[in-house]
Protein backbone atom coordinates (compact mmCIF):
# COMPACT_ATOMS: atom_id res chain seq x y z
CA UNK A 1 0.00 0.00 0.00
CA UNK A 2 0.84 3.46 -1.37
CA UNK A 3 0.92 5.92 1.85
CA UNK A 4 0.80 9.64 0.73
CA UNK A 5 3.14 12.04 1.79
CA UNK A 6 0.15 13.90 4.09
CA UNK A 7 0.47 11.43 7.06
CA UNK A 8 4.36 11.91 6.65
CA UNK A 9 4.89 15.37 6.38
CA UNK A 10 2.37 15.37 9.31
CA UNK A 11 4.26 12.98 11.44
CA UNK A 12 7.04 15.21 11.36
CA UNK A 13 5.49 18.32 12.31
CA UNK A 14 3.66 16.66 15.14
CA UNK A 15 6.69 14.48 16.43
CA UNK A 16 8.78 17.69 16.44
CA UNK A 17 6.40 19.95 19.11
CA UNK A 18 7.20 16.91 21.55
CA UNK A 19 11.23 18.38 21.97
CA UNK A 20 8.89 21.99 22.57
CA UNK A 21 6.66 20.24 24.98
CA UNK A 22 9.25 18.78 27.06
CA UNK A 23 11.12 22.52 26.94
CA UNK A 24 7.99 23.77 28.71
CA UNK A 25 7.12 20.68 31.00
CA UNK A 26 10.24 19.82 32.19
CA UNK A 27 10.67 23.23 34.32
CA UNK A 28 7.77 22.11 36.76
CA UNK A 29 8.29 18.10 36.88
CA UNK A 30 11.22 16.00 36.91
CA UNK A 31 11.59 13.51 33.96
CA UNK A 32 10.21 10.02 34.91
CA UNK A 33 7.46 12.11 36.73
CA UNK A 34 6.48 14.07 34.26
CA UNK A 35 6.08 10.80 31.53
CA UNK A 36 4.44 8.76 33.84
CA UNK A 37 1.98 11.06 34.15
CA UNK A 38 1.70 11.42 30.42
CA UNK A 39 1.29 7.11 30.34
CA UNK A 40 -1.64 7.45 33.43
CA UNK A 41 -3.27 9.91 31.50
CA UNK A 42 -3.16 8.30 27.70
CA UNK A 43 -4.11 4.94 29.49
CA UNK A 44 -7.05 6.48 30.99
CA UNK A 45 -8.35 7.23 27.35
CA UNK A 46 -7.30 4.44 25.61
CA UNK A 47 -8.48 1.78 27.32
CA UNK A 48 -11.95 3.07 27.48
CA UNK A 49 -11.31 3.27 23.87
CA UNK A 50 -9.95 0.16 22.97
CA UNK A 51 -13.36 -1.63 25.62
CA UNK A 52 -16.24 0.13 23.61
CA UNK A 53 -14.91 -0.53 20.22
CA UNK A 54 -14.09 -4.02 21.34
CA UNK A 55 -10.96 -4.12 19.40
CA UNK A 56 -9.60 -6.84 19.29
CA UNK A 57 -6.04 -8.09 21.86
CA UNK A 58 -3.26 -10.01 20.71
CA UNK A 59 -2.27 -13.65 21.56
CA UNK A 60 0.28 -13.80 24.98
CA UNK A 61 3.16 -13.96 22.16
CA UNK A 62 1.88 -10.52 20.13
CA UNK A 63 1.49 -9.10 23.42
CA UNK A 64 4.64 -9.70 25.17
CA UNK A 65 6.29 -8.22 21.37
CA UNK A 66 4.40 -4.95 21.90
CA UNK A 67 5.31 -4.55 25.55
CA UNK A 68 8.67 -5.14 24.06
CA UNK A 69 8.25 -2.26 21.75
CA UNK A 70 7.07 -0.25 23.89
CA UNK A 71 9.29 -0.52 26.58
CA UNK A 72 11.76 0.92 23.76
CA UNK A 73 9.82 3.08 21.40
CA UNK A 74 8.03 4.91 24.11
CA UNK A 75 10.27 3.77 27.89
CA UNK A 76 13.86 4.36 26.50
CA UNK A 77 13.15 6.76 23.81
CA UNK A 78 11.19 9.05 25.64
CA UNK A 79 12.56 8.15 29.09
CA UNK A 80 16.77 9.01 27.28
CA UNK A 81 15.38 12.05 25.60
CA UNK A 82 13.35 13.79 28.72
CA UNK A 83 16.05 12.87 31.16
CA UNK A 84 18.94 13.81 29.17
CA UNK A 85 17.38 17.24 29.15
CA UNK A 86 16.67 17.43 32.88
CA UNK A 87 20.63 16.86 33.11
CA UNK A 88 21.55 19.80 30.74
CA UNK A 89 21.16 18.42 27.29
CA UNK A 90 20.09 20.85 25.07
CA UNK A 91 17.11 20.64 22.85
CA UNK A 92 18.95 20.65 19.41
CA UNK A 93 21.63 18.52 20.51
CA UNK A 94 19.72 16.01 21.57
CA UNK A 95 17.48 15.91 17.97
CA UNK A 96 20.98 15.83 16.38
CA UNK A 97 21.90 12.63 18.41
CA UNK A 98 18.55 11.06 18.06
CA UNK A 99 18.87 12.06 14.29
CA UNK A 100 21.31 9.61 13.75
CA UNK A 101 18.94 6.87 13.83
CA UNK A 102 18.10 6.35 10.48
CA UNK A 103 21.43 5.00 9.85
CA UNK A 104 20.97 2.89 12.41
CA UNK A 105 18.08 1.35 11.32
CA UNK A 106 19.34 1.11 7.81
CA UNK A 107 21.89 -1.24 8.99
CA UNK A 108 19.44 -3.38 11.57
CA UNK A 109 16.84 -3.04 8.36
CA UNK A 110 19.17 -4.91 6.46
CA UNK A 111 20.26 -7.56 9.01
CA UNK A 112 16.86 -8.43 10.40
CA UNK A 113 14.38 -7.40 7.87
CA UNK A 114 15.80 -8.47 4.86
CA UNK A 115 15.10 -4.95 3.64
CA UNK A 116 17.73 -4.03 0.53
CA UNK A 117 19.39 -0.13 0.95
CA UNK A 118 20.77 1.09 -2.47
CA UNK A 119 23.53 2.93 -3.32
CA UNK A 120 21.17 6.23 -3.57
CA UNK A 121 19.64 5.08 -0.40
CA UNK A 122 22.85 5.50 1.87
CA UNK A 123 23.91 8.85 -0.47
CA UNK A 124 20.48 10.26 1.00
CA UNK A 125 20.89 8.56 4.58
CA UNK A 126 24.78 10.73 4.40
CA UNK A 127 23.19 14.00 2.73
CA UNK A 128 20.37 13.47 5.65
CA UNK A 129 22.85 12.80 8.28
CA UNK A 130 24.58 16.33 7.15
CA UNK A 131 21.69 18.04 7.26
CA UNK A 132 21.16 17.65 10.73
CA UNK A 133 24.59 18.52 11.79
CA UNK A 134 24.02 21.68 9.92
CA UNK A 135 20.52 22.59 11.67
CA UNK A 136 21.66 21.92 15.10
CA UNK A 137 25.47 22.31 15.16
CA UNK A 138 25.92 25.55 15.79
CA UNK A 139 24.62 24.86 19.23
CA UNK A 140 26.85 22.55 19.79
CA UNK A 141 29.38 23.33 22.87
CA UNK A 142 30.71 19.53 24.05
CA UNK A 143 32.24 21.00 26.93
CA UNK A 144 28.79 22.00 28.72
CA UNK A 145 27.49 18.40 28.42
CA UNK A 146 27.89 15.95 31.19
CA UNK A 147 28.77 12.35 30.47
CA UNK A 148 24.94 11.15 32.29
CA UNK A 149 23.57 13.60 29.55
CA UNK A 150 25.53 12.00 26.82
CA UNK A 151 24.54 8.84 27.74
CA UNK A 152 21.20 9.15 28.39
CA UNK A 153 20.47 10.73 24.71
CA UNK A 154 22.84 7.45 23.37
CA UNK A 155 20.08 5.13 25.23
CA UNK A 156 17.24 7.36 23.78
CA UNK A 157 18.72 6.56 20.35
CA UNK A 158 19.30 2.98 20.51
CA UNK A 159 15.60 2.50 22.34
CA UNK A 160 13.74 4.34 19.29
CA UNK A 161 16.51 2.34 16.77
CA UNK A 162 15.63 -0.96 18.39
CA UNK A 163 11.95 -0.21 18.94
CA UNK A 164 11.23 0.74 15.12
CA UNK A 165 12.44 -2.42 14.04
CA UNK A 166 11.05 -4.49 16.34
CA UNK A 167 7.50 -2.76 15.68
CA UNK A 168 8.22 -3.43 12.01
CA UNK A 169 9.19 -7.06 12.15
CA UNK A 170 6.51 -7.62 15.19
CA UNK A 171 3.75 -6.06 14.79
CA UNK A 172 2.18 -6.02 11.61
CA UNK A 173 -0.72 -8.16 12.35
CA UNK A 174 -1.69 -6.37 15.57
CA UNK A 175 -4.71 -3.59 16.18
CA UNK A 176 -3.16 -0.25 16.72
CA UNK A 177 -5.48 0.76 19.73
CA UNK A 178 -5.09 -2.67 21.52
CA UNK A 179 -1.04 -2.61 20.76
CA UNK A 180 -0.76 1.62 21.57
CA UNK A 181 -2.49 0.33 25.15
CA UNK A 182 0.49 -2.46 25.60
CA UNK A 183 3.14 -0.29 24.81
CA UNK A 184 2.43 2.35 27.01
CA UNK A 185 1.56 0.61 29.61
CA UNK A 186 4.67 -1.37 29.68
CA UNK A 187 6.45 2.22 28.94
CA UNK A 188 4.73 3.27 32.18
CA UNK A 189 5.74 -0.03 33.87
CA UNK A 190 9.50 0.83 32.96
CA UNK A 191 9.82 4.36 34.18
CA UNK A 192 8.02 4.66 37.11
CA UNK A 193 9.93 2.64 39.68
CA UNK A 194 12.50 5.21 38.54
CA UNK A 195 9.98 8.61 39.05
CA UNK A 196 9.38 6.32 42.67
CA UNK A 197 13.40 6.13 43.30
CA UNK A 198 15.02 8.84 41.87
CA UNK A 199 12.74 11.81 41.93
CA UNK A 200 10.97 13.57 44.53
CA UNK A 201 7.59 13.71 42.40
CA UNK A 202 6.77 16.92 43.30
CA UNK A 203 4.58 18.99 40.04
CA UNK A 204 4.02 22.88 40.08
CA UNK A 205 0.54 21.82 38.21
CA UNK A 206 1.05 26.04 36.36
CA UNK A 207 -0.96 26.41 33.13
CA UNK A 208 2.16 25.92 30.87
CA UNK A 209 2.70 22.40 32.22
CA UNK A 210 -1.08 21.29 32.00
CA UNK A 211 -0.56 22.97 28.63
CA UNK A 212 2.42 20.37 27.67
CA UNK A 213 1.40 17.80 29.77
CA UNK A 214 -2.06 17.88 27.74
CA UNK A 215 0.02 18.74 24.01
CA UNK A 216 1.62 15.60 24.67
CA UNK A 217 -1.03 13.34 25.78
CA UNK A 218 -3.09 14.21 22.70
CA UNK A 219 -1.16 15.81 20.26
CA UNK A 220 1.75 13.00 20.63
CA UNK A 221 0.37 10.02 21.51
CA UNK A 222 -2.37 9.72 19.67
CA UNK A 223 -1.50 11.88 17.04
CA UNK A 224 2.02 11.29 16.53
CA UNK A 225 2.62 7.64 17.70
CA UNK A 226 -0.01 6.18 16.21
CA UNK A 227 0.52 7.72 12.79
CA UNK A 228 4.28 6.21 13.72
CA UNK A 229 2.73 2.73 13.95
CA UNK A 230 0.56 3.32 10.48
CA UNK A 231 3.90 4.32 8.82
CA UNK A 232 5.69 1.63 10.05
CA UNK A 233 3.40 -0.99 9.13
CA UNK A 234 3.13 0.67 5.49
CA UNK A 235 6.33 1.39 4.66
CA UNK A 236 10.27 -0.11 4.63
CA UNK A 237 11.85 0.55 7.97
CA UNK A 238 14.67 2.35 6.61
CA UNK A 239 11.96 4.82 4.56
CA UNK A 240 10.22 5.96 7.63
CA UNK A 241 13.12 6.02 9.67
CA UNK A 242 14.17 8.99 6.93
CA UNK A 243 11.62 11.12 8.16
CA UNK A 244 13.22 11.58 11.69
CA UNK A 245 15.99 13.76 9.60
CA UNK A 246 13.38 16.28 9.15
CA UNK A 247 12.67 16.64 13.29
CA UNK A 248 15.96 18.80 14.31
CA UNK A 249 14.82 21.28 11.94
CA UNK A 250 11.39 21.02 12.35
CA UNK A 251 11.55 21.22 15.78
CA UNK A 252 14.06 24.49 15.41
CA UNK A 253 11.18 26.25 13.19
CA UNK A 254 8.96 25.75 16.21
CA UNK A 255 11.27 27.10 18.41
CA UNK A 256 11.85 30.28 16.92
CA UNK A 257 8.61 32.10 17.41
CA UNK A 258 8.04 30.00 20.86
CA UNK A 259 11.51 30.77 22.67
CA UNK A 260 13.46 32.99 20.48
CA UNK A 261 16.04 30.49 19.26
CA UNK A 262 17.86 31.66 16.40
CA UNK A 263 17.12 29.83 12.39
CA UNK A 264 20.12 30.95 10.54
CA UNK A 265 20.37 30.68 6.87
CA UNK A 266 23.31 27.69 7.29
CA UNK A 267 20.51 25.60 9.27
CA UNK A 268 18.16 26.70 6.58
CA UNK A 269 20.22 25.01 4.34
CA UNK A 270 20.57 21.80 6.30
CA UNK A 271 16.81 21.48 6.31
CA UNK A 272 16.88 21.83 2.75
CA UNK A 273 19.37 18.66 2.93
CA UNK A 274 17.18 16.77 5.15
CA UNK A 275 14.37 17.80 2.78
CA UNK A 276 16.75 16.26 -0.11
CA UNK A 277 17.36 12.96 2.24
CA UNK A 278 14.17 11.94 2.65
CA UNK A 279 13.10 11.92 -1.09
CA UNK A 280 16.24 9.96 -1.68
CA UNK A 281 15.65 7.25 0.79
CA UNK A 282 11.78 7.08 -0.02
CA UNK A 283 12.02 7.21 -3.76
CA UNK A 284 10.86 3.62 -5.21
Amino acid sequence: MQVTWVFPALFVVLWSTGFVGAKLGLPYAEPFTFLSLRFLFVLAILLPICWLARAPWPTRHGFGHMAVAGALMQGGYLGGVFASMHQGMPAGVSALITGLQPVFTAVLGGWLLQERTTLRQWLGLGLGLLGVILVVGERIAVHQLTLPAVLLSGLALASITLGTVWQKRHGGAIDLRTGAAIQFAAAALVLSPFAFLLETRQVRWTGEFVFALGWLVVVLSFGAVFLLFYLIRHGAATRVASLFYLVPPTTALLAWPLFGESYSVLAAGGMGLGMLAVWLVSKP
